[in-house]
């Protein structure tokens, strides 16, 4: 069964993040771009900017693929503003 999100491009994900090397975990906003709700991936633009290194390989601005599992919130364009 695949899950269905009530996203649209605009909006914003707060996705989970985990270092490969340290096994630290980070929670940083993307705002969305597009999705694939077939593939359940989101594509989108970073826009917080990480407190691990990530081999500097993730920045702010970076371009993402993620995939659904690691997605822990949703806000619309307006309430992300907002806050």
């Amino acid at each position: 069964m695949r899950a269905t999100m009530d996203v649209r491009p605009g909006d914003y994900i707060k996705v989970e993040f985990q270092d490969d090397e340290t096994g630290e975990r980070e929670f940083m906003w993307l705002c969305i771009e597009s999705y694939d709700e077939e593939r359940e991936i989101v594509f989108g633009r970073l826009d917080s900017v990480p407190v691990l290194n990530y081999g500097g390989k993730v920045k702010l601005g970076s371009q993402l693929a993620v995939s659904y599992k690691n997605i822990r919130a949703h806000k619309t364009s307006a309430e992300f503003k907002s806050q």
